[in-house]
């Protein structure tokens, strides 16, 4: 299928938000409508790879809205894939304030919601901290899945300067969706333990309404995805 790609640019608390929206081009059908589904990437922005993985999805019929996650801090360009952005990304997911990870997954579900071309069904996935974020993402209701791959830090609860609640609230039956988590085995942002206390504070008897969870764990290290 065809696609195209365009930037949103939406206001929020912390700065301009870019959103890269990929979508479906039907040729004489402009008014063609797509699920939506929010690309959440690594701790480097919207990067190459993060955008072939969205494209990707794109082409199979959905409207994607890939926002830049640390645009306060790097505004709406990649970050390298080097030591030092490596150093700056792991710096600014611990730095970055929890409401305003919350505003973002926000903002991003509303632009989908409004975008023409969608029909407001909406998912989520992404990669590395972007899978913590397509998780968080399924605790609004208006989720209806998430894939998360390799989610990092949900296991700690790590993230922002005060930490998160993500793990927590699933437990509680906060997600409405159906989730499939992915992991390495070989991964060592998420070592077993890690793993074993996600899959069994989400499999709980504790968790009503019970969560549609996939989990699966594959032999492969981190990142196998990008």
């Amino acid at each position: 299928m065809l696609i195209q790609q365009s930037r949103i640019t939406v206001e929020t608390t912390t700065g301009p938000l870019g959103i890269e929206i990929i979508q479906p081009k039907i040729v004489g059908y402009p008014n063609a409508r797509f699920p939506g589904v929010v690309v959440w990437s690594e701790i480097y922005n919207v990067t190459g790879p993060v955008l072939r993985f969205a494209n990707q999805i794109a082409a199979q019929g959905y409207i994607v809205a890939a926002p830049n996650v640390f645009h306060e801090f790097a505004g709406n360009e990649p970050i390298p894939y080097d030591a030092e952005g490596t150093d700056a990304g792991n710096s600014f997911k611990v730095k970055k304030l929890l409401s305003a990870t919350d505003e973002d997954i926000t903002k991003a579900i509303d632009t989908l919601v409004a975008h023409p071309n969608c029909t407001g069904q909406i998912g989520a996935t992404g990669m590395c901290y972007g899978g913590h974020l397509a998780f968080r993402t399924a605790l609004d209701p208006r989720c209806k899945a998430a894939v998360c791959y390799f989610a990092t830090d949900i296991h700690s609860a790590s993230l922002s300067p005060t930490g998160d609640d993500s793990l927590e609230r699933a437990s509680k039956g906060e997600i409405r969706g159906e989730v499939v988590m992915i992991f390495g085995t070989q991964d060592g942002h998420v070592p077993l333990e890690g793993r074993n206390k996600i899959r069994n504070a989400l499999t709980a008897s504790s968790v009503q309404p019970p969560l549609r969870l996939s989990f699966l764990e594959l032999q492969a290290n981190h990142a196998f995805i990008r």
